[in-house]
């Protein structure tokens, strides 16, 4: 009896044992939902925010597109061109920096040191290429072909022409250096302010027989002439001796 009890026990017990597993509960999974409850409040608080409105920027006008557009197309050309050692050695002269034009109006030109003879001039927001232009004057000629604009540079002054429009955008433009040549114009006689100063005239020697002051020396003895000679004359007397 207990060999068949014994029996009975040892094919029951894995049954047993499968029973016991299958009747335990399952573990309980992991809360997902609060996470999710709390990313909703987040999200509609983020909405409920008011956005802060950006500004726009302003519209830049047509001419100032089409100013760019054109400088940029003439700098890309400039970028290739080589100057004359003519044209470079006129660039060393042009006056550079801010300079004052009347009606309140301004003109900056700043040299470009990549490429050596160019020079970008800025008036009311509008940009221009320029490089320099050999003339018979002898005034400093500054264009932007492109454009239409020419800088022009005397002695006393420069102004600033657009020669597609007719029209000068700036005139009586004076830099410092000019403004020392119209003191030194001041109370002398009017002059071509495109050409330099006269060089001072040389010393002439003077003749012979012409004084430095311009009198004529007269000698005291002219040769191959025989004077009459006599007793000298008694030296007047004068009152004080009477």
């Amino acid at each position: 009896m207990k060999k068949t009890m014994t029996a009975l026990w040892v094919l029951l017990a894995p049954t047993l044992v499968l029973a016991q597993t299958a009747a335990k509960p399952a573990a309980p999974a992991t809360p997902a939902a609060p996470k999710a409850a709390a990313a909703k409040p987040a999200a509609s608080a983020a909405k409920a925010a008011p956005k802060a409105k950006a500004k726009p920027a302003p519209k830049p006008s047509k001419v100032e597109i089409k100013s760019t557009a054109s400088n940029m197309a003439a700098g890309i050309e400039a970028a290739d061109a080589a100057l004359t050692p003519a044209e470079l050695a006129i660039a060393q002269r042009v006056h550079t920096g801010l300079i004052p034009c009347e009606l309140g109006a301004q003109v900056l030109v700043e040299a470009d040191p990549k490429a050596p003879g160019y020079f970008n001039l800025t008036t009311k927001n509008i940009k221009y290429r320029m490089f320099p232009i050999p003339t018979s004057t002898g005034a400093i000629r500054l264009e932007d072909q492109r454009a239409g604009a020419v800088w022009m540079q005397l002695g006393n002054k420069s102004m600033l022409l657009n020669q597609k429009l007719g029209q000068r955008q700036a005139d009586e433009c004076v830099s410092p250096q000019q403004a020392l040549v119209i003191e030194q114009m001041k109370g002398k006689p009017a002059q071509n302010v495109l050409e330099p100063l006269p060089a001072a005239p040389a010393a002439v020697a003077p003749a012979p027989g012409v004084a430095a002051s311009g009198a004529v020396a007269v000698p005291a003895t002219v040769p191959g002439v025989v004077y009459p000679t006599g007793p000298t004359p008694p030296a007047r007397k004068t009152s004080a001796a009477k």
